[in-house]
């Protein structure tokens, strides 16, 4: 998130808090990469995932390297701001692209369920059905299939 955030703020002309937003980034990339490989060290069932293998986590490092050399390359030639020891706060809820979620309401019930309605569905007091008990199997006879032979004349020409 924080990668994204610096290429946001670089794009907004805010090279010095970019800079540090990489800089977080790439802190905490440090960090995910080292539970990553420990992950993928330890003995269990899930040995065969490698989190730090993933395309995506190889390609994120790559981008908060280049997307960093380049926030650093730009404030020394360009906007000379100075980096914040702070972080810039993430913007968790999101303002764009999104709709607002319908909060779920249970519908009311008809007046047709009453507990006495609900306890006619009780199973244990359904009456025992004698017929349905199910029936031996019988014995399937072989049905003598009648002998069919190619033929050959089957009566088309080729003109």
């Amino acid at each position: 998130a924080y990668c994204y955030h610096g290429q946001t703020l670089l794009a907004s002309d805010k090279c010095g808090e970019a800079i540090r937003s990489l800089q977080e980034s790439e802190k905490f990339f440090s960090k995910a990469e080292a539970l990553c490989k420990e992950y993928g060290e330890t003995k269990g069932p899930g040995t065969t995932a490698k989190p730090s293998g993933h395309l995506f986590f190889r390609k994120l490092g790559s981008l908060i390297k280049t997307t960093l050399e380049k926030c650093q390359r730009e404030n020394g030639f360009i906007y000379f701001q100075k980096v914040p020891a702070e972080a810039p706060q993430l913007e968790l809820k999101a303002n764009y692209g999104l709709v607002e979620p319908v909060p779920f309401e249970f519908p009311t019930l008809n007046a047709h369920w009453t507990p006495e309605t609900l306890a006619a569905f009780d199973l244990t007091k359904r009456p025992k059905d004698d017929t349905a008990k199910p029936k031996p199997d019988e014995e399937v006879k072989p049905l003598k299939e009648p002998d069919i032979k190619p033929q050959k004349d089957s009566g088309c020409q080729i003109s």
